[in-house]
């Protein structure tokens, strides 16, 4: 099984339940992998033949960035949806971390799995 992934994707976000939270943007930080056969796109060079993971991230960003979810983990399943309907992705894993969330510096989120791996 191949796995296409990027980290660190920090995205600025309406998320939270608390009223401050409704009033201000916060960041969320996303680690997405991705199983996709590469073998095609090994084989010509071609990046037709893979899952860009440009285009992806820029999908993910907009979409968070137009979000207003109450929780994390409605957010969480709405991006893995989206990456393995638009992407034809057969499997995600994603990790959101809503860092500072219950104190300054403190990581703190939820990581799911999505499909069935390869």
């Amino acid at each position: 099984m191949d796995i296409i992934f990027f980290g660190g994707l920090e995205i600025d976000t309406l998320i939270g339940i608390y009223e401050w939270e409704r009033q201000q943007r916060q960041t969320i930080i996303l680690d997405v992998e991705m199983a996709f056969d590469i073998q095609q796109a090994a084989a010509t060079d071609d990046i037709q033949f893979t899952l860009d993971y440009k285009t992806v991230s820029d999908r993910i960003i907009n979409f968070v960035k137009a979000s207003e979810c109450l929780l994390v983990e409605r957010l969480i399943v709405e991006i893995a949806e989206l990456i393995r309907s638009e992407f034809n992705v057969p499997w995600v894993k994603i990790t959101l971390n809503k860092k500072g969330a219950i104190g300054t510096g403190i990581d703190v989120g939820i990581r799911i799995e999505r499909g069935n791996k390869p």
